[in-house]
């Protein structure tokens, strides 16, 4: 963050963390939503569990040597929850997390029907999370959902309650235009993670006009899921009437393009140089 803002691609997968890294990302973000989709085929609504969550990030930090900031939902749970959230994602060797204060089980950020829990529990929550850290790096992003039921004004209040709590920074989601951001950045301190999700309630906004917004992270979550979707089911589909992938070996990546990002060459020369 010193150095400029930090775009972090959506990844939901080891290999989906390693392909962003081998493109030029300084870190990487593990959507929550996109990790339920991918994992479990089913919407995001806190079905995913914390060892679930942790083993695919644990994968992800093997093979992608950047950081790697997790959601981590709502903690899965109460302080004692956090706490060994805090513990198993600092474990799996991500840069850090980030917590809302939805009232479990949670909604997507960007869908009406939400609920959020009273401030101090969240901040009880951040606390926690701030104690369990052993690594001092470590970050924990506040995230509240609170725009779109207590206003902007509220939200913001309860930023700077989770900043007394210990928040390294803080996650504002659902605002609806660049002024809220703008307005966000005035009240508060401490870095800020802006999230630039299509199809929500934030209209497209470049990661270049955030940092002039003074944000210092921007997350595409699920942007990457989406775009693998679209090409997979139209493949699908083009395969089952055609019964044949001719129409698709232009839009595939090579079984050499595959293996470099996969970094085969790598494992068999370590292979053959550790065998007697």
């Amino acid at each position: 963050m010193s150095s400029g803002i930090v775009v972090m691609p959506g990844a939901f997968s080891a290999l989906s963390a390693l392909a962003a890294y081998k493109q030029g990302a300084r870190a990487v973000y593990l959507s929550g939503g996109a990790m339920t989709n991918q994992v479990l085929g089913v919407p995001d609504i806190a079905l995913m569990t914390l060892n679930e969550m942790a083993a695919v990030a644990g994968q992800a930090t093997t093979v992608a040597p950047i950081p790697i900031l997790s959601d981590a939902d709502t903690g899965f749970g109460e302080t004692w929850n956090v706490v060994r959230t805090v513990i198993e994602m600092e474990r799996a060797g991500l840069a850090g997390i980030h917590i809302e204060d939805q009232v479990s089980p949670k909604r997507c950020g960007h869908l009406d029907g939400k609920d959020v829990i009273p401030t101090a529990h969240m901040c009880s929550k951040v606390r926690s999370a701030v104690d369990a850290k052993r690594d001092s790096s470590f970050m924990i992003v506040a995230r509240t959902d609170a725009r779109g039921i207590e206003g902007l004004d509220g939200a913001i209040a309860r930023a700077k309650a989770y900043i007394d709590a210990g928040a390294d920074a803080i996650f504002p989601e659902g605002l609806i235009d660049e002024g809220e951001f703008a307005a966000f950045r005035d009240a508060i301190s401490v870095p800020l993670l802006a999230n630039m999700t299509e199809f929500g309630k934030t209209p497209l906004i470049s990661a270049a006009r955030f940092e002039e917004l003074g944000y210092n992270m921007v997350i595409f979550p699920v942007t990457a899921l989406r775009v693998m979707l679209k090409a997979i089911e139209e493949f699908y589909a083009e395969l089952l009437a055609t019964g044949t992938q001719a129409g698709y070996m232009d839009k595939m990546r090579t079984r050499k393009e595959l293996y470099a990002t996969l970094d085969y060459e790598a494992y068999a020369e370590r292979d053959q140089a550790l065998k007697f």
